[in-house]
């Protein structure tokens, strides 16, 4: 099983997400009652839907792990699952936007606004540290 399909169990079982097709048309995503919060693209990468705001708070935090992908003005961020640690990571972001949608003026965000499928490219960390 892959660590996607692994972090899609896990959270699968929040009582605050629902499974269904992804908006932007490729894999499956979680909802909450409000938003898309996840997409599950391939076996390893994970698109999360944070809010600007939310990315704004932690950015340093995202910015410093190499599971990270952000795109500048994209209130998605991309997740690349390596290890069951960046599983934990993607567990805990969820958390924090399901938080954050919570929170959220409506009118703050589109609904369904743009994730970064097609938009990141993602390398395996091995090959990005040139070894």
């Amino acid at each position: 099983m892959s660590l996607a399909q692994r972090a899609l169990e896990r959270l699968q079982a929040w009582p605050d997400l629902m499974a269904g097709p992804a908006s932007c048309g490729t894999g499956r995503a979680l909802r909450s009652a409000r938003d898309e919060i996840v997409h599950f693209h391939s076996t390893r990468d994970v698109d999360l839907h944070l809010t600007h705001r939310a990315i704004q708070r932690i950015h340093y935090d995202l910015a410093g792990s190499s599971a990270i992908h952000l795109v500048p003005g994209s209130c998605w961020v991309t997740v690349h699952l390596d290890c069951s640690a960046d599983v934990d990571l993607l567990l805990g972001l969820v958390s924090i936007a399901l938080k954050a949608h919570q929170s959220r003026p409506a009118s703050d965000e589109p609904r369904l606004a743009r994730c970064n499928f097609h938009r990141v490219t993602v390398l395996p960390r091995d090959a990005a540290a040139g070894g």
